[in-house]
Parts: C-alpha cells; sequence; structure tokens
C-alpha cells in the first residue's frame, strides 16, 4: 500500500474536524441539541415557525395539544435556542431564533428520506423512550 492510501484515512479525519467549529460544544452538548428535536410534536412547532412568526394560540391550533403542552415545548425550543419569543401585551409571539435551523430542518428531511428503510428497520432508537 502507498504512503498516500495509508494515510487517506488520517486525512479524511482531518477534513472532517476541520469543518466542526472549535467553540467548545462538546459530543454531549451537541446530542442535548440534537435531542430537543427527537420530539415530533417539538419538530412540528419548529417547522410551523420557519416561514413566520406565530402566537402561542396559533401554535395550539396547529399541532393540535393543548396549550399547556404546547407552552412547554416552546419553551424546551426556546431554551435550547431554536426558537426566541418576544412579548406583545399579553401575547407571546415565536420565531426561529437562528435562520441556520432552517437548514438543519431541510438537511434533516433529505437525510431522512434518503435513509427511510434504514430507519424505519432500526430498533435501537425507540421514538417512545427517552
Amino acid at each position: 500500500m502507498s504512503d498516500d492510501m495509508a494515510n487517506a484515512p488520517d486525512q479524511a479525519l482531518a477534513v472532517r474536524q476541520a469543518l466542526l467549529p472549535d467553540q467548545g460544544a462538546g459530543p454531549d452538548t451537541v446530542a442535548k441539541f440534537f435531542r430537543a428535536l427527537g420530539d415530533p410534536t417539538r419538530l412540528r412547532l419548529l417547522e410551523f415557525l420557519l416561514h413566520a412568526e406565530h402566537t402561542v394560540t396559533e401554535c395550539v391550533e396547529h399541532v393540535g395539544l393543548s396549550q399547556g403542552r404546547v407552552s412547554t415545548h416552546l419553551a424546551c425550543l426556546a431554551d435550547c435556542g431554536y426558537v426566541a419569543a418576544r412579548r406583545e401585551g399579553r401575547r407571546a409571539y415565536y420565531r426561529v431564533a437562528d435562520p441556520r435551523v432552517a437548514d438543519l430542518v431541510v438537511l434533516a428531511h433529505a437525510l431522512a428520506a434518503d435513509n427511510r428503510a434504514a430507519l424505519a428497520c432500526c430498533d435501537r432508537i425507540d421514538a417512545h423512550h427517552h
């Protein structure tokens, strides 16, 4: 085997590592960031907020859950930095906090579609147990 071929895995790893920003967000933090999207209701809410700002009432109508449950999900998304809220009188308006979230959601949908069969067969990640 040539030296170039022997170094290929090391070079590929170096390229992948170079793509990751070095801002102190380790794997545990990133995993927690993704767990916020692990709930279908939170993902639906986030997708609903991608294109426009909405009130809690509009979010409740969109997902069909109680206001208390929707508020809890929105608080989780806000705590994890996905959405931001602004108050106007008694109403709270939620919006996506960072435009990169849209890119993340679109990419996640594309990857999930490309891996649909594998995901359907995966029994290591149970959607009902967190």
